[in-house]
């Protein structure tokens, strides 16, 4: 048999079955004789243990008795009496409390700690046990959490640390390593409050000072040198020359001004310093520093959703939820980013702002007026002319005025870095120094121009390269950003570097231009008609970079290029080459992204989204529908898969508005994409419905041939009016069709539309493993992890609270690997509250950490609500009504500003009436009620309707009416289908409507709510 002490005592047999162990007695006789397993207990320790001061006349008579009561409790359990007492004849590894030491002493921490369940209940005679396994519990938890710690953790210790030095105050080890932990999770200033906290302990208490390792660790986090950068920069792949003074003079300027633009012609070195400057800026900025690189986007409306990108906060939202519709209102990119941005404290670089400068200077104007914590680093050609500006020109490199000073100045300095790297045994001595220095002077200190040359000297002497460059560089002398073009002020450099390149490189370089994001070797062998050899030259000319698989080409280099492929007059042969590679790479992708490879081709179109959404911008510039239209019908799943759907709708719709002849199932795809991707905001609902239209008038319907065509009419069927029938009837047809992931995503949308709708669960539940057996069957991960999330939620809702956790770990785990990180802070938040209700405080807690962690990356105001609300309901069932109401109200503000998800203002609002409820204020938790419940009614959703109805029946039950309590409970299961055990609410109210009532009173009262509909719910109520 196996005794388990560390938390609610349990007593289990051989095959683990649970041995009930009654009454608190027979529990304390059973955690004495455990302590000592295998050795004897006297009878005096055993009968102050039992009963303490208050033992009866004959204590041997009755210990006696307990201890025959025990053994009839737990046959199994082999007790001796000894001449001093009584001995458990037990392995002393079976009871938890010893094979805990043993674990602790062997360093098996983790395995060790997994023991414990909860509060202890050992007697008062055993409290010096309990204190010695408290304390090598804290051990082997500090040791676990340095472990954890020193393995990259940080973020998901912080609030595991914060209540245990909670707990312990003045423990210093501990406090060191929460200070640790909140550097390592961007939090630098949080961790010297806790120094100051724990010195200011010490010294009240004490009269002591923090020990010198503890002091040093202040010290240290003061200097910054423990804290991780957050953000995108990219990690630099050459050494930062010449511009330390300019770094400098930066930092202080982004210190003292939120808007700082870095001016200066092309090739000044604006995107290196800006980089640079962000990178000595990540320990002090805790949301991080961002790198919006604006060269690529060539359309002014983008700009916001190129920032959206950069900061990854492109949407992704589930096509339906139990709970929530996917109605929604249209949502303007920029307001979704200032919305993302308000609060934060991070620092923003737009980089290459010039070709954009109307749309640059718009949107940072709104975002520094929405979010006071932001900075904003911009690079322009000139400046963005918005109030608050401060200006700093990126002057050329410092030039020597004679040769004998060259290696001290930083041109001179930056051609040397470059030309070692170059040809390694290159140096600067008496023949080279006069070639070099006349090279910086011709290139007027232009650091790109300078990096160029340098490239060259891997194929010319130094005293050829600087004659060569004598003629070429006179455009570069009057130094005027605003007297010559981008592409004049590089122009000498790169002309420099297209007269040293034969024929087949020069028609490589131009052709090459036409990438928008790089390219594998197989790419510019199809699109470019080049071989390896070629490429590797163009790589040994510094004209492409090779990065991992990817030849990639600087900005300029490639829009020199495509000038060059312009007057070749190849710029449309090439569009069409490069559009036809595209379209066969995205044709082989579609089926698959449905299919067990749709991780590894996920990847592949991930790494050529720039490509793509370039081909179809150039498609749509050209005119040219057909191309246009097959590409968009072909990525739709990829943007609904991968969190593109704003960014997807607006393609499709630029798409659909051309003319001309496509094929007819291209189009009728193009237009479900659109109503698709467009569903979470980024169209009107309007809008949405006339494409579901547009694309059963192409042909999409039962008789399609791709599968997503076929399941249009259903899908559309939700948006129209037509009944809960009519929407399943469309659905079920597609339960026998030939495709299998049609048929399991058929079985899945049936099974939340019976929830929706309130049908029954049982027959719901049955359709989503039959959904969740065919998604695995293909290997889709999308259905998979959807499907396991609501079996979670299902199974939640019959009280099932461990299989809710596991169903819900396991779609956690596969979301993470489609990359839906907007997904993730919803799927743990639901993973927190069924550990809570499994009875896993610790864990939810650590869980709801993580999803607050989680929300924050994501930034998006309706994620950020859903956690608040998550805290508030966690407060609110402990008795800590200000943090509810505190918490509850922020998720209320912050959903009520997002046009998303009117079911979750439904909660929000009912979530506030119950805390005013518990508080005693009725009147306002009446008219919080009245409003939760009639959002609620206009939803159309059940289970939502339900939860509201819970919430009046708090309500109800505080006023004195127990019989109308226990009535809108059973209008709840009537809504909603069924009982649903998940609502932390019900019981309670319940256990005092039944105690109220009697059992017959509250069963008949229960019964009344039977009819209640969701159409008449509103008036049930009674408010």
């Amino acid at each position: 048999m196996d005794i388990a002490v560390l938390g609610p005592v349990e007593l289990r047999s051989g095959s683990g079955t649970a041995v009930p162990v009654a009454g608190a007695r027979l529990r304390t006789l059973l955690v004495l004789l455990a302590l000592d397993a295998g050795r004897a207990v006297s009878t005096g320790r055993l009968a102050d243990g039992v009963w303490g001061d208050d033992q009866p006349a004959a204590a041997g008579n009755a210990l006696q008795a307990l201890i025959s009561r025990l053994r009839r409790a737990a046959p199994g359990l082999a007790i001796a009496a000894t001449p001093a007492g009584y001995r458990l004849d037990l392995d002393r590894d079976r009871v938890d409390a010893h094979r805990f030491a043993r674990l602790v002493s062997e360093g098996r921490c983790d395995e060790a700690l997994a023991l414990w369940r909860g509060p202890t209940e050992f007697p008062d005679v055993a409290r010096a046990d309990a204190v010695r396994l408290d304390e090598l519990r804290l051990a082997a938890w500090q040791d676990s959490a340095e472990a954890r710690l020193r393995a990259g953790g940080g973020a998901e210790l912080v609030a595991e640390l914060e209540a245990v030095v909670a707990e312990h105050p003045l423990h210093e080890p501990l406090a060191g390593l929460l200070m640790r932990a909140l550097v390592t999770a961007g939090h630098p200033g949080r961790a010297l409050t806790v120094f100051e906290r724990l010195r200011a302990g010490l010294a009240d208490t004490l009269g002591a000072d923090p020990s010198p390792e503890l002091a040093a660790l202040h010290v240290e986090t003061l200097r910054g040198q423990q804290r991780r950068a957050r953000g995108n920069l990219p990690a630099g792949v050459s050494s930062f020359v010449g511009r330390e003074d300019d770094l400098r003079t930066v930092r202080k300027l982004i210190a003292e001004h939120r808007l700082v633009t870095l001016t200066g012609p092309g090739g000044s070195g604006k995107t290196r310093l800006s980089v640079e400057a962000g990178q000595s800026l990540t320990t002090v900025r805790p949301d991080g520093v961002w790198r919006v690189e604006l060269a690529p986007v060539s359309d002014p409306a983008e700009v916001p959703q190129a920032i959206l990108t950069a900061l990854r906060l492109r949407s992704q939202i589930p096509m339906i939820r139990p709970g929530r519709s996917p109605l929604s209102e249209s949502v303007d990119p920029l307001a979704r980013l200032t919305e993302a941005l308000a609060g934060k404290d991070l620092l923003l670089i737009l980089d290459n702002c010039e070709h954009l400068i109307d749309a640059a200077a718009t949107v940072a104007d709104a975002l520094l007026r929405a979010a006071p914590g932001l900075r904003l680093l911009a690079t322009s050609r000139e400046p963005l002319g918005i109030p608050g500006e401060q200006l700093w020109p990126v002057e050329p490199l410092a030039l020597p005025p004679t040769e004998t000073q060259a290696a001290s100045f930083p041109a001179v300095r930056l051609l040397l870095d470059r030309a070692v790297a170059a040809r390694p045994d290159f140096t600067l001595d008496a023949r080279t120094t006069g070639p070099v220095v006349r090279i910086c002077r011709a290139l007027d200190g232009m650091p790109l121009a300078i990096e160029l040359a340098a490239a060259r000297l891997r194929t010319l002497p130094v005293e050829v390269l600087a004659d060569r460059l004598a003629d070429r560089f006179r455009l570069l002398t009057n130094g005027s950003r605003t007297a010559l073009p981008r592409h004049q002020t590089l122009r000498a450099v790169v002309d420099w570097s297209w007269d040293l390149l034969d024929d087949n490189e020069r028609a490589l370089w131009r052709r090459f231009s036409i990438f928008h994001g790089g390219a594998e070797v197989t790419a510019v062998e199809q699109v470019c008609g080049a071989d390896v050899d070629l490429l590797g030259a163009l790589v040994d000319k510094s004209l492409l970079v090779l990065t991992g698989d990817r030849y990639r080409m600087l900005e300029t280099i490639r829009e020199y290029g495509r000038n060059r492929l312009a007057e070749a007059g190849e710029t449309e042969r090439m569009r069409l080459a490069h559009a036809r590679y595209l379209l066969e790479l995205a044709t082989a992708a579609e089926p698959e992204l449905r299919r067990s490879d749709q991780l590894t081709w996920l990847r592949r179109l991930g790494a050529e989204h720039d490509n793509l959404h370039a081909a179809v911008r150039a498609a749509i510039d050209a005119g040219d529908a057909r191309t246009a239209t097959a590409l968009t019908a072909r990525l739709g799943w990829y943007w609904w898969l991968r969190g593109h759907r704003a960014e997807g709708c607006a393609l499709a719709r630029d798409v659909l508005a051309l003319t001309g002849e496509t094929d007819p199932e291209d189009r009728a795809l193009a237009y479900t994409y659109a109503a698709m991707n467009g569903l979470e905001g980024a169209a009107p609902i309007d809008e949405v419905v006339g494409w579901f239209g547009a694309a059963e008038r192409q042909g999409a319907g039962p008789g399609a041939a791709h599968p997503v065509l076929r399941l249009l009419r259903p899908l559309s069927a939700i948006f129209q009016a037509g009944g809960q029938v009519r929407e399943i009837e469309l659905v079920e047809p597609l339960f026998d069709d030939p495709d299998p992931w049609l048929r399991a995503i058929s079985k899945m949308l049936v099974a939340q539309l019976r929830l929706n709708f309130g049908q029954s669960p049982d027959l719901a539940r049955a359709e989503l493993r039959e959904a969740l057996d065919g998604f695995r069957a293909t290997g889709e991960r999308w259905g998979i992890g959807f499907s396991l999330s609501s079996l979670g939620d299902m199974a939640a809702a019959r009280g099932d609270f461990e299989e809710a956790v596991g169903w819900q770990r396991e779609a956690i785990t596969l979301v993470r690997e489609v990359g839906i990180r907007e997904d993730l802070p919803q799927l743990e938040m639901k993973l927190a509250q069924q550990l809570w209700l499994a009875g896993h405080d610790t864990e939810a807690r650590r869980m709801l950490e993580q999803a607050r962690e989680s929300a924050e990356d994501v930034g998006l105001s309706e994620v950020m609500a859903s956690v608040e609300y998550g805290y508030a309901t966690l407060a609110r069932e402990e008795g800590a009504l200000d943090e509810a109401r505190r918490r509850m109200a922020r998720a209320a503000e912050l959903i009520d500003a997002s046009s998303l998800a009117p079911q979750f203002r439904a909660m929000t609002h009912s979530g506030q009436a119950l805390i005013e409820g518990a508080a005693g204020d009725l009147a306002a938790a009446r008219d919080l009620h009245v409003s939760a419940v009639e959002i609620a009614a206009d939803t159309r959703d059940s289970p939502v309707m339900a939860q509201t109805l819970v919430g009046v029946a708090d309500y109800a039950l505080r006023l004195g009416e127990p019989a109308r309590a226990a009535m809108l409970l059973g209008a709840a299961d009537a809504v909603r289908g069924s009982e649903d055990r998940s609502v932390l609410d019900t019981a309670r109210i319940r256990t005092a409507a039944r105690a109220a009532l009697g059992d017959a009173g509250y069963a008949e009262a229960y019964r009344s709510g039977a009819d209640v509909t969701l159409e008449t719910a509103l008036a049930a109520t009674g408010l």
